[in-house]
Parts: C-alpha cells; sequence; structure tokens
C-alpha cells in the first residue's frame, strides 16, 4: 500500500514539474479553464443574492377583506377579532370607511368632487397578514377561500400573480445557470482533452520507449491524468479569484444603490461550500479531459 501511494504521489509531484517546465503553455490552459468556469459561478452568485433579496417578498402575501356596505365599523373590529384567534393569521388591521375616505381625500385631489358625494362609497375593510407557515400560494388561497365564506364579506383579494412571476423568473434563471455551466464545462473538457492530446504528441517517443519496456497503457496514461488534475484544480481556483474579485468590485456601488432606496443589502460573496464544489467539478472536468483524450491517443501510440 506504501508504495502504491508513494508511486503515485511521485507520479503526481511528476506531472507537476512537467507543467512548471512549460509555465506559458500551462498557464494559458489554465486561464481560458478559470474564465470558463467563472462565469457559471458568477451567474450562480448573482442568482443566490437575487433569491436572498427576494426571500422577503415571497412572505408578502396580504389579503384585502372588503365588507359589505351594511356591515359596519363595529362588525368589521369583531370580524377581526374573530380572524385573529386562526391559527393561519399573523395579524388583522382594520380600515374603516370614513378612515379610507379621509385618505382617500387627501391624496386623490379630488376633495371638491368628493364633496358632491351623498354617502360614503368605500366599505370597511380589513387587511389580514397570514403567518409565516401560511405564507404560500397554496396557504393563502385556502385562507382567502375560508374568509370569503364568512358573513357580511363581499370580496377577498389576493394579488399572488407578481410573485409567481419572480418565481418563474428565478426558475428561468437558475436552468440557464445550469445550462451554460454545462456547456462550459463541455469546453473545459474539450480544453483540456487538446492539450494532453498535444502533450501526448510531444512526447511520443518517450512513450513507445516505455511500451518497449513493458509499460501498459495504464502506466503510461497516468501522469497525463494528474496533468490534467492540476490543470482543473488550477482553473478552479482561478475562477474562485475571479469571481471574489469581481464580486469585491461591485459589492460597494450596489450597496450604495441599495441605500439610495431604503434598502440595507449586502452583497454576499462566494460561500465556502460553493468554492469546495466548483473546486471538486473543476478537478472532475480536467482528469474526464484528460483521460478521454489519453486514452485514445495512447492506445494508438506503438513502438
Amino acid at each position: 500500500m506504501k508504495t502504491w501511494l508513494a508511486r503515485h504521489a511521485q507520479t503526481l509531484v511528476g506531472s507537476l514539474g512537467r507543467l512548471a517546465q512549460q509555465p506559458v503553455a500551462a498557464g494559458m490552459t489554465v486561464a481560458v479553464i478559470a474564465v470558463a468556469l467563472a462565469l457559471p459561478l458568477f451567474l450562480d452568485v448573482l442568482l443566490q443574492n437575487t433569491r436572498a433579496v427576494t426571500a422577503d417578498w415571497n412572505q408578502a402575501f396580504e389579503l384585502s377583506v372588503y365588507l359589505t356596505k351594511k356591515a359596519s365599523a363595529e362588525r368589521a373590529t369583531a370580524l377581526a377579532k374573530q380572524l385573529r384567534a386562526r391559527a393561519d393569521v399573523a395579524g388583522v388591521r382594520v380600515i374603516t370607511a370614513d378612515r379610507a375616505f379621509a385618505d382617500f381625500r387627501e391624496t386623490s385631489g379630488f376633495g371638491k368632487a368628493l364633496d358632491m358625494l351623498d354617502a360614503n362609497p368605500l366599505p370597511n375593510t380589513l387587511i389580514v397578514t397570514p403567518t409565516l407557515a401560511a405564507s404560500t400560494p397554496e396557504g393563502t388561497t385556502i385562507l382567502k377561500t375560508s374568509i370569503g365564506s364568512l358573513p357580511d364579506v363581499e370580496v377577498v383579494q389576493l394579488d399572488t400573480e407578481w410573485v409567481q412571476r419572480l418565481n418563474a423568473m428565478l426558475e428561468v434563471m437558475r436552468r440557464v445557470v445550469w445550462l451554460t455551466g454545462s456547456l462550459l464545462g463541455l469546453s473545459v473538457v474539450l480544453v483540456v482533452g487538446n492539450t494532453i492530446r498535444l502533450d501526448i504528441l510531444n512526447r511520443r517517443a518517450e512513450i513507445e520507449v516505455m511500451k518497449l519496456v513493458g509499460a501498459t497503457d495504464g502506466f503510461a496514461r497516468r501522469p497525463f491524468l494528474y496533468s490534467g488534475v492540476w490543470y482543473g484544480l488550477g482553473g478552479g481556483l482561478g475562477a474562485v479569484a475571479l469571481v471574489a474579485g469581481a464580486v469585491a468590485a461591485l459589492a460597494r456601488p450596489l450597496e450604495h444603490l441599495a441605500s439610495l432606496y431604503g434598502s440595507q443589502f449586502h452583497l454576499e460573496g462566494l460561500r465556502l461550500g460553493s468554492s469546495a464544489r466548483i473546486l471538486a467539478i473543476a478537478i472532475g472536468l480536467g482528469w474526464l479531459g484528460s483521460w478521454i483524450a489519453a486514452t485514445r491517443h495512447i492506445r494508438a501510440v506503438e513502438p
């Protein structure tokens, strides 16, 4: 076991040494991989921040309960007390018809026209806020149906279409990230594969000598597999560094823009789990590209 580990460790270090002997070519390959992986990773960071910003919006369901004209303010208060006792209701605000009429008069600019009305046309209204557990499209729909069946309730309005559109757009963004990542991941495999192919052609004579003394295809292939691992690791680290730099460059301007709208938004950078995941993916893609190229081309080398 120790001999096996020592042999593989020696091959791993040796493959790194070979890459160090050609720093320009190896650096360009690593840079291409880093740029290819940085784009989907940056899109994923933006998607995570978008979900964080809109997390509270998904809970912003409120039901406007309009009572019938014959329902008095006292009836509205009693109904609000009844609704507050429900397990799926976090709070209820009562907006009396007189208060609503006064607010409308103040903000609409139609004060003189409103004076011509014989009676207040606005009903008493309740604003019902569901609990966190019930703040879902399904939960609020059930609550809407239940409230709508109560006496003296004329209309219950629940506007969740904008939230559904938002969630649909976020789902499209998530699929775009996965699609972009898949296509660029394929490009990483092709870049590494082509690089390993050229390396095999440059070392063809060495591989022929190895096969003459009895080396198997697997033995001759091993250093190239480790080269692919190094390419992937370097590209993954480069992608993490590029995204971290981009987040640092955008953090202050975005926070300033958010403060102008009264928001305390802070741009979140790469999480440790995301960084580890992209490194693992990069190493896997590098190994896959090198395995495909090395398996095919080393098999074709015959002394």
